[in-house]
C-alpha cells in the first residue's frame, strides 16, 4: 500500500466559507460567500496595498487569510491565533485557517473535484494523484523563481524529483534534508513493542526471533494471568481500515527489510517482489495461528477499530505488539499519567529467525509523492508562496522545533542547544505546543529534517544533550541494562538505498499497479485473519486457499515490474518518468 503515514477517520462534509472584511473609519465589517476564497483584512492603521516589508521584502498588506485543507487528523485553527502564526502574520502579512480532516480522505477529496471548488492550499495525502488528475494545482515554477528563494534554496537538490514529466512542479514536499543527516535517537517507525516489566522480570534478556518474544510474552501471561485487575493480553496488532498496512507489513520487517511499501527490493539486482506471501509471511501467520491456538492472542484483534487498539494498549495489560511509533504516541502519554513506568513499552528489532540483520530504521529517504499544493481557486497565490518561502528561513525554523532561547532551550558555551528539565516539562505541554504554534507547524506545512547551518539538530529529540534529559531513571535501566544509550541503538544501522521509500513513487490512480494494490489489500483482509484465527489442522488449507487467490490477482506482474522500474530508475537519478 503507498499510503504508510495516515489514520484516516469517519468524515462531514463541511461548507467552505471565506470572510472579507472590508476597512472603514469603523469596526471591520465581514461578509460571505459559497465560494472558496481569500479574506483580505484592511484597517486604517495599514500601510498602503501592495506594501512590503522592509527587512524580508514580503507584500504584508493587505492582510490575506486562506483556507488551508490538511488530509490528516488534527484540531482546525486559524494560524494567527498561535505565537508562532501572529509572527508570520507579521513578516508576510498572510495567516491561514486550518481544516483538517474528519472522515474518509477520499471521499473528501472526491466531493472537492466533482464541484470544482478547492481550498486555496490542499494537503492530500496519498489522494494527491486525485488532485493532479483533477487538475486541481496550479504550477509553482514561475512562483519559486519570482517569489521563493528559500524555497528553491532548500529544494534545490530535490527538485528534478518533484518536477513532473511535463516539465512543473504542482507541490511542495514535506521533510527536505539539510546540512547533516541527524537519524533520531528514539523510535518513530516500526518495532515490536515490549512491555518494560516483561523484560525486567527476565533480567532483561536479548531477543531477537519471533520464538523468542513469543515465549517471553507467554510465560510472563502464565504468570500474571490478570494485570491491575483485568486480564492480560500477550499479543495484539493494529489492522483497522486504513492502518492494515501496520499488520500486513510485519512479514517485510521479519525478513530484514526497511518499509519500503507492498514490495521488497533486492540490494543487489534491485529487483522489487511482492512479500504478502512469502516464506516469511507463511512462518508469521503460522506462529500467529498457534499462538491464537493456545489462548495467547487478543480475540479482537481483527476487528477493533484504533481507539480500542489505543486503549489497550495505554490500559498497562498488553506485553506485545507490532506498530509504528507513530501511531500511538496518544496511547505512550496515556501510559505515563498512569504513572507505572513498567507498563510502558521498549522497541525491538524483532527478526523470523537467527542470523537475518534487521532493517527496521529508515535510511535518509525522501518522500515525494506527498506535499501541499496551491488550489486553482487561490487568488494571488504569490502570497502563500511567500509565506513559505519566510517558513522555511533557518531562523523560523529553529523556532518551530526549538522555541525562543532562554523560555525553551538554551544555549552552551559551544553553541549547542539544550533544555532544561524545566524547559523538557514545558515543551512537552500539548496546551504549550498548541499555544506556541509547536503542533500546527511542525508538519504539513515545508519543513527543514537534519541539521542548522550551526550544526545543531533540528529535531530536538535528536540533540544528544536533549535526548538524555526526555529518558527518565527507567528509560536508563533499559538502556543502561542493554548497553546502549539510546533506544535506536538497539537496532542495525540503516544500509543505504538511494531509492527509499519505495513507497513514495507517483502511482496513477486506475493504473494496472493501483489496481493490483487495492485487490491485494482486500485479499489479504479478507484471508489473513481466516489463517491466523483458523484451527492448526486446517492451517495449511487457509494458506494454500490464500496463496491461490493472492497470486491470481491481475497485474501483479505489472505492479512489481513498476517498482522495478521505480528503484532502477532512481537508482541512476530519474524520479519521474511515463
Amino acid at each position: 500500500m503507498f499510503k504508510k503515514k495516515s489514520l484516516l477517520l469517519l468524515l462531514i462534509i463541511g461548507l467552505l466559507v471565506f470572510f472579507v472584511a472590508c476597512g472603514d473609519d469603523s469596526d471591520n465589517k465581514v461578509s460571505t460567500d459559497d465560494e472558496p476564497g481569500t479574506a483580505e483584512t484592511k484597517d486604517d492603521e495599514t500601510k498602503d496595498d501592495g506594501a512590503e516589508d522592509e527587512g524580508l521584502g514580503y507584500t504584508t498588506d493587505p492582510q490575506v487569510e486562506y483556507h488551508y485543507f490538511v488530509g490528516a487528523t488534527g484540531q482546525d485553527i486559524n494560524t494567527k491565533d498561535t505565537f508562532l502564526g501572529q509572527k508570520f502574520l507579521e513578516e508576510t502579512g498572510v495567516s491561514f485557517q486550518v481544516e483538517y480532516l474528519v472522515g474518509d480522505l477520499m471521499e473528501k477529496l472526491g466531493v472537492m473535484v466533482a464541484g470544482g471548488t478547492y481550498p486555496d492550499l490542499i494537503v492530500p495525502d496519498h489522494g494527491i494523484e486525485m488532485m493532479l488528475d483533477a487538475g486541481a494545482f496550479i504550477p509553482l515554477n514561475d512562483l519559486l523563481e519570482e517569489h521563493g528563494p528559500n524555497l528553491l534554496e532548500v529544494y534545490g537538490p530535490y527538485l528534478d524529483r518533484i518536477t513532473m514529466t511535463d516539465g512543473n512542479i504542482y507541490y511542495l514536499p514535506f521533510g527536505v534534508n539539510v546540512n547533516e543527516y541527524i537519524p533520531d535517537p528514539n523510535i518513530n517507525q516500526g518495532a515490536f513493542w515490549v512491555q518494560r516489566d516483561v523484560l525486567r522480570v527476565n533480567d532483561y534478556p536479548k531477543i531477537t526471533t519471533v520464538d523468542e518474544l513469543f515465549e517471553l510474552i507467554t510465560a510472563y501471561a502464565d504468570e500474571n494471568p490478570q494485570i491491575d485487575g483485568m486480564n492480560t493480553i500477550p499479543f495484539t496488532g493494529l489492522t483497522y481500515d486504513t492502518n492494515w498496512f501496520t499488520f500486513s507489513n510485519i512479514p517485510n520487517h521479519l525478513a530484514g527489510f526497511p518499509n519500503d511499501g507492498g514490495v521488497q527490493v533486492d540490494m543487489e539486482t534491485h529487483e522489487a517482489t511482492v512479500y504478502g506471501d512469502s516464506d516469511v509471511a507463511y512462518e508469521w501467520l503460522k506462529k500467529l495461528n498457534e499462538l491464537n491456538a493456545e489462548g495467547y492472542l487478543d480475540q479482537e484483534m481483527f476487528v477493533m477499530n484504533l481507539d480500542d487498539f489505543l486503549a489497550k494498549v495505554s490500559s498497562g495489560r498488553v506485553l506485545s505488539f507490532f506498530a509504528y511509533g507513530w501511531q500511538f504516541g496518544s496511547a505512550r502519554t496515556a501510559l505515563e499519567e498512569l504513572d507505572e513506568p513498567y507498563r510502558e513499552f521498549v522497541p525491538l528489532p524483532i527478526v523470523i529467525e537467527e542470523g537475518i540483520e534487521d532493517q527496521y530504521l529508515d535510511p535518509p529517504a525522501f518522500v515525494q509523492n506527498r506535499g501541499v499544493g496551491i488550489s486553482v481557486n487561490a487568488d494571488n497565490p504569490e502570497r502563500i508562496i511567500q509565506f513559505l518561502d519566510n517558513l522555511v528561513r533557518e531562523e523560523n525554523q529553529k523556532l518551530i522545533s526549538w522555541g525562543n532561547e532562554g523560555e525553551h532551550h538554551e544555549v552552551d558555551e559551544n553553541g549547542m542547544f539544550y533544555r532544561t528539565e524545566e524547559q523538557v516539562e514545558l515543551v512537552a505541554d500539548q496546551d504549550f505546543r498548541l499555544e506556541y504554534g509547536m503542533t500546527t507547524f511542525e508538519w504539513d506545512w515545508p519543513r527543514l529534517q537534519g541539521s542548522l547551518k550551526d550544526g545543531n539538530a533540528l529535531l530536538p529529540s535528536a540533540q544528544p544533550a536533549v535526548a538524555a534529559l526526555e529518558y527518565d531513571e527507567y528509560d536508563k535501566e533499559v538502556l543502561g541494562a542493554y548497553g546502549v544509550e539510546t533506544y535506536s541503538q538497539l537496532f542495525a544501522e540503516p544500509q543505504d538505498r538511494p531509492w527509499y521509500p519505495a513507497w513514495s513513487a507517483n502511482v496513477p490512480a486506475g493504473s494496472e499497479p493501483a489496481l493490483f494494490d487495492e485487490k491485494a489489500q482486500e485479499v489479504t483482509k479478507r484471508h489473513y485473519p481466516r489463517i491466523v484465527l483458523a484451527d492448526p489442522a486446517d492451517f495449511e488449507k487457509e494458506w494454500n486457499d490464500f496463496k491461490d487467490a493472492y497470486r491470481s490477482i491481475e497485474y501483479l506482474d505489472e505492479y512489481e515490474a513498476f517498482f522495478t522500474e521505480t528503484v532502477k530508475n532512481r537508482v541512476n537519478g530519474i524520479w519521474q518518468f511515463d
